[in-house]
């Protein structure tokens, strides 16, 4: 126990070190969404377990994967963090999965467009090229003004940009030529009842809340170290 307690103390104080480079930044990426003409790739809010039901249908939310109580207040509050830093949201689009629409639904940032080319194709891999190349096409049209918010799945985003995501976060790309230039990684951290946007630097991000404290490596440090808490 000892010895957990020292690795999360280390962890905590890497964090706390790293939290100047990681604002600096963080506020680099916000200001580039403040000019528009950038579209945000977010995986839906925390929605506990992996996959769906083997009784998964479209349409029928009892039947799939859904969002917890904390997943729709980081759903809020992400929208919220949206409206307070002035981030023009032109147009929202999500996959047809009910995690993804209620997230960007809760999110209350504008007019929500279900869309199957962001349909999640973890148990659909036939379908990952067409899907991928659609969603290219769509992020690679936007020419704004405002920004485009595109509330999709793990698979999708790392398909598209090879990038490990958590719930909720958000990678940041602008659309140049026939690139994605990516821009930036932003997260909301929910602590307790409060909310701190932050952009993930080095790999760590903090989450913690009244009733369970614990530091989260992110799956970059976890590769790198092998630290698991």
């Amino acid at each position: 126990m000892k010895l957990l307690g020292y690795l999360a103390l280390a962890l905590l104080l890497g964090v706390l070190d790293a939290f100047p480079i990681s604002a600096q930044a963080n506020e680099t990426t916000w200001r580039a969404l403040q000019k528009g003409g950038a579209v945000i790739l977010m995986r839906h809010a925390v929605a506990p377990g992996i996959g769906d039901p083997a009784e998964f249908e479209r349409g029928r939310c009892e039947t799939q994967r859904n969002l917890s109580e904390r997943g729709r207040a980081q759903a809020r509050a992400i929208g919220r963090e949206l409206r307070e830093r002035h981030i023009s949201i032109a147009a929202v689009y999500a996959s047809q999965w009910c995690r993804a629409l209620d997230t960007a639904r809760l999110m209350d940032v504008g007019d929500v467009k279900p869309a199957p080319w962001l349909d999640s194709f973890f148990r659909e891999r036939s379908d990952k090229e067409s899907r991928t190349r659609k969603a290219r096409e769509h992020i690679l049209d936007w020419q704004g003004p405002g920004n485009l918010l595109l509330v999709t799945h793990q698979v999708n985003i790392s398909a598209l940009v090879g990038s490990v995501i958590g719930a909720g976060e958000m990678i940041v790309v602008r659309p140049t030529d026939d690139k994605l230039q990516v821009l930036g990684q932003l997260s909301v951290a929910v602590l307790g009842e409060s909310l701190v946007g932050i952009q993930i630097v080095g790999g760590v991000l903090p989450i913690c809340s009244c009733q369970e404290i614990m530091i989260k490596p992110s799956p970059l440090l976890q590769r790198q170290t092998g630290a698991s808490i």
